[in-house]
């Protein structure tokens, strides 16, 4: 578990596969009890970190790209919705 805010930060676990489910490529595991659990893989050391997480090293939060869809998504609701944003 590589995501540093998770209970399991740093843990390891029986790797069991990788799968698209909930949108999401997600890691399925076994945890020390024998219980099958999954995770988004980004959240582990099964897929490369993201660039931009690397280089921000925790400093930035945002990507400019993500805010840029978001200043979208909330004009678009604005003007559905009459403005109300």
């Amino acid at each position: 578990m590589t995501h540093p805010f998770h209970p399991w930060a740093g843990r390891e676990f029986l790797f069991l596969s990788v799968g698209h489910n909930w949108g999401e490529n997600r890691v399925f595991f076994l945890d020390d009890a024998g219980v099958k659990h999954s995770l988004p893989a980004g959240w582990t050391d099964v897929v490369a970190e993201d660039a931009f997480v690397t280089v921000a090293a925790g400093r930035c939060p945002f990507r400019a790209d993500d805010l840029l869809r978001l200043a979208d998504l909330v004009a678009q609701l604005a003007s559905a919705g009459g403005g109300g944003v």
